[in-house]
Order: structure tokens, then C-alpha cells, then sequence
């Protein structure tokens, strides 16, 4: 069987003679293949040229992240360290406060709590290069921040509680004199009586001054008991708090009514000369959990005062 053959011609333009080819079926199913081929490497060549240039293109994009992030880890990086500095001032504070508030201080075990950490997170990302450790370290050092911040904060609460405490308890002392005059019979387990004229126990002091003379309270108080008593006299009583109960006998006057809730200094009743006494004075006690107790031992030279 022959072989087909292909005629082109070719035309030329205005009054030109035409050419014509013959070419053989075989010859152009070659020129096909080898244009095919030619072409698919055109386009392969173009995609792996653009592939290239678009990776390039992401590389240099994330070469700046990574760059950008490496600062930032730096400044954060400082902060911290910043941060774990101002820390460590606010535990010295910590430890004078504690101090103050008659508080043992933290111990060092405890302490340790805030320092060092976790090993640090997944491990995808501890392997994540130089970015991925630095990211392991500001997690770490972020940790024990929040944790000793944390400490600090508990401590400062209780150091709080127990100055308030301490301090109520302290307004709650009957450390001055309530009234201006001079000691004429001091505390006692046993003296004659100065009018009854027999031994029997003498529960507080007795302070001698004019007849209306103010009396002050001698520490923050709530007046429970406003009224007369046998061989007492005008009497008003204070309850202070934690225990501490204070009586004042023989007044002329009552000033303070029962309920009221007092200041140390505020006055509260005037010295007299009722129920069993020779002169004007004040009869002052103090009972601590219902027992009475030497009044002198509370007074303070003016060194507790509201």
C-alpha cells in the first residue's frame, strides 16, 4: 500500500508565484510529536521558572517574619527580665512587710515556687529552630513569673489580714491613763477597805483628781453599761474586744451611753465622789477573758494613738 502524502502550497502575497510541498503523513506525524514535546517542555520550564521565583518570593517573605519575631522575642525577652527584677524588689518589700506584721517569712522552698518551670512545651516546638527555642524560654520564664507573682500576691493578703488584726487589736489596748491626776491606790490582791476598813482585793487603781475632771476613754471601745452600782457609784464599763473589758467607778457624771462606740481619748464621764469613797477620784479597771489585771501594765508613754 503507497503512502499518503500531504500538498501545502503557499500563497505569496500579490502576483508572486505559489509554491506547493509535499510531505509525507509520516513526516508530519513526527513534526506533531516533536511539537508536542517541545511544548510540554516550554511549559514545564515555565511552571518550575515561576515555582521558583514564587518560592523565592516566600522565602524572603518569611525571612522578614522570621526576622521581625526575633525582634520582638528580643523586647519581650527584656521586658521579662525587667519584670522579673521589679519582682524581685516587691519579695524584699514582701519580707519587711511579713516582718512588721509578726509573720514568719516565706519559706525559701516555697519561694523556689516562682523560679525555674515547666521543661517547656510540645515537643514540635522546642525542635522549631533558633525562633522555636526562643519561644521555649520566653514560655518558661513567663511561667515562673506568674507563678511568683502569684506568691507575692497570697503573701501580701495574709500580711494584710494579720496587720489588721494586729492593728485592731492594738486600737482595741487600754494603753493611756484615763484621766489626769495622781496614782493614790495602786492594784492589789489584798488591801484594807479606806471606808469599810477590812481587807479585801482591789481590782484596779485609783487615780485622785478634782471632781469633774474628764475621763477618756482609754482605747476604741463600745460602752456596754451605763448606771449606778453598789459601792461603785456612777459606773460606765467598755467592752474593747478580743477580751479587754474597762470600768470606771465613782464618777459625777455619765456622758457616753450604753451602745455608743467610743475613740481612744474620747471623754466619756467626769470624776466624783459617789458611792463608797473619801475624795474625788477614779476607780479604773481592766479585765482580760473576765479576769482583772494591773491597769498600769497596758499604759504606753504615748506610744499608741489613733
Amino acid at each position: 500500500m503507497s503512502q499518503r502524502k500531504w500538498t501545502i502550497v503557499f500563497v505569496p502575497p500579490g502576483a508572486g508565484t505559489s509554491k506547493m510541498i509535499e510531505v509525507s503523513q509520516r513526516l508530519l506525524k513526527a513534526a506533531a510529536s516533536i511539537g508536542v514535546v517541545l511544548g510540554l517542555a516550554a511549559l514545564v520550564l515555565g511552571y518550575g521558572t515561576v515555582s521558583h521565583s514564587v518560592d523565592l518570593e516566600k522565602t524572603a517573605r518569611l525571612e522578614r517574619e522570621n526576622a521581625m519575631l526575633a525582634q520582638e522575642f528580643g523586647q519581650l525577652q527584656g521586658q521579662l527580665t525587667g519584670l522579673s527584677d521589679t519582682l524581685k524588689t516587691i519579695a524584699r518589700r514582701d519580707a519587711r512587710i511579713r516582718l512588721l506584721a509578726n509573720l514568719e517569712p516565706n519559706d525559701p522552698s516555697v519561694q523556689q515556687a516562682g523560679i525555674g518551670g515547666p521543661s517547656g512545651p510540645p515537643d514540635q516546638l522546642a525542635r522549631a529552630g533558633v525562633l522555636g527555642r526562643r519561644a521555649t524560654e520566653v514560655r518558661v520564664d513567663l511561667g515562673a513569673l506568674i507563678r511568683r507573682a502569684n506568691l507575692l500576691a497570697a503573701s501580701f493578703d495574709q500580711a494584710q489580714d494579720s496587720l489588721e488584726h494586729h492593728r485592731d487589736r492594738l486600737a482595741a489596748m487600754p494603753s493611756i491613763m484615763p484621766t489626769a491626776g495622781w496614782l493614790s491606790s495602786a492594784f492589789s490582791r489584798m488591801r484594807e477597805h479606806p471606808v469599810l476598813h477590812y481587807a479585801r482585793p482591789h481590782e484596779g487603781i485609783d487615780v485622785t483628781a478634782p471632781t469633774g475632771t474628764p475621763i477618756q476613754s482609754p482605747a476604741a471601745a463600745t460602752v456596754v453599761y451605763v448606771g449606778w452600782e453598789a459601792g461603785y457609784g456612777n459606773v460606765i464599763e467598755l467592752d474593747h474586744g478580743f477580751g479587754i473589758h474597762t470600768k470606771f467607778a465613782h464618777a459625777s457624771k455619765l456622758l457616753a451611753r450604753r451602745g455608743d462606740r467610743v475613740k481612744r481619748g474620747q471623754i466619756i464621764a467626769e470624776v466624783g465622789n459617789t458611792g463608797l469613797a473619801t475624795g474625788p477620784h477614779l476607780h479604773y479597771e481592766v479585765h482580760v477573758q473576765g479576769k482583772p489585771v494591773d491597769p498600769l501594765r497596758y499604759v504606753l508613754p504615748d506610744v499608741v494613738v489613733d
